[in-house]
């Protein structure tokens, strides 16, 4: 969409001729994107319209009342930049790259946020989605399972594209079909079972996106472990004490004993787990939860001690 934005995008000096103001943006399809999104949600609150835009251009999905352009999401291009650089990266090379998973947070409520996975990122030579992930193809089916894992995870709605789903190894053609036949192998088998248990436990956990857009729906809890290549946060929805806790593990080095802190005590389910044997893991885990001691971590009053699963993703929910 910077092409509709800016008068000089993609043109030299003296290819372009300055608004009426000396700027560069494009006045006129600015209040036309404006009146768009005003006739759309005007006639059609229902739906959504969302913007493919990359630029650091102000309030796109804001409403215009306020500012805004009126557009309903926004694509964030900076996550899913940063965040393929980082998984491209080998495992024990992560840790110098621990800002590319972290720095995220600190623009995620600047605007209401999609996650695109989408067919940019397989077309024109940049060959699938599991092809970026490194190591043999267990660990590049692992790397992408938690990819997912963290990608639904992390505040902003998501976008899937075709194939991702049960890892396609051919780059996306749309002259030809996608490589259904992979599905006879058990690593994207279980790749597929991985993205569909995800989808299941986000529609029924309004933790991970009742409070997408806004920072009291996500929770550092530990994001300096860059050693290790650990990350861990908390998703929150509206009701109190509604929270799911995503500890994600980045290399394919397991983690016992390793000291969670949570903000109360009980049993914590483990909800979801990338390693699980039937997801094509290893099967390594926390025997479906722990029952948090009260010894406080992290600043908080409780605290579990978790088995992580190499290049594994959690969910546990109290």
């Amino acid at each position: 969409m910077a092409s509709t934005l800016y008068l000089d995008y993609a043109r030299k000096e003296g290819e372009w001729i300055p608004n009426i103001y000396g700027g560069n943006e494009d006045l006129d399809a600015v209040s036309f994107l404006k009146r768009f999104n005003e006739a759309v949600y005007g006639h059609y609150p229902d739906v959504q319209t969302i913007a493919e835009e990359s630029t650091a251009w102000p309030m796109v999905s804001k409403p215009v009342y306020v500012g805004g352009l009126g557009f309903g999401m926004k694509w964030n291009m900076g996550w899913i930049h940063d965040t393929l650089k980082y998984f491209s990266n080998n495992p024990v090379h992560r840790k110098y790259h621990h800002d590319q998973l972290t720095f995220s947070i600190w623009y995620a409520f600047f605007e209401n946020f999609v996650l695109p996975l989408s067919h940019d990122e397989v077309v024109h030579g940049k060959g699938a989605l599991i092809g970026k992930m490194p190591g043999d193809e267990w660990q590049s089916s692992a790397n992408l399972r938690l990819l997912f894992g963290y990608m639904y995870g992390h505040p902003g709605k998501k976008l899937l594209f075709m194939g991702n789903e049960f890892s396609q190894w051919k780059e996306w053609d749309h002259e030809e079909s996608l490589e259904w036949h992979a599905l006879q192998y058990p690593s994207h088998q279980g790749v597929q079972r991985w993205v569909r248990d995800l989808n299941l436990f986000y529609r029924s956990e309004p933790a991970l996106y009742e409070l997408d857009s806004v920072n009291e729906g996500f929770e550092w809890i530990d994001f300096y472990n860059w050693e290790e290549s650990v990350i861990i946060f908390a998703r929150k929805g509206k009701t109190t004490g509604n929270i799911i806790l995503v500890v994600c593990n980045l290399t394919p080095v397991p983690r016992f004993n390793y000291q969670v802190g949570v903000p109360r005590g009980g049993f914590w389910k483990e909800a979801l787990n990338s390693d699980a044997l039937e997801y094509g893991g290893s099967g390594l885990g926390n025997a479906g939860g722990v029952h948090a001691s009260d010894i406080p971590a992290y600043g908080k009053s409780h605290s579990l001690s978790l088995t992580l699963p190499p290049l594994g993703a959690l969910f546990f929910k109290n």
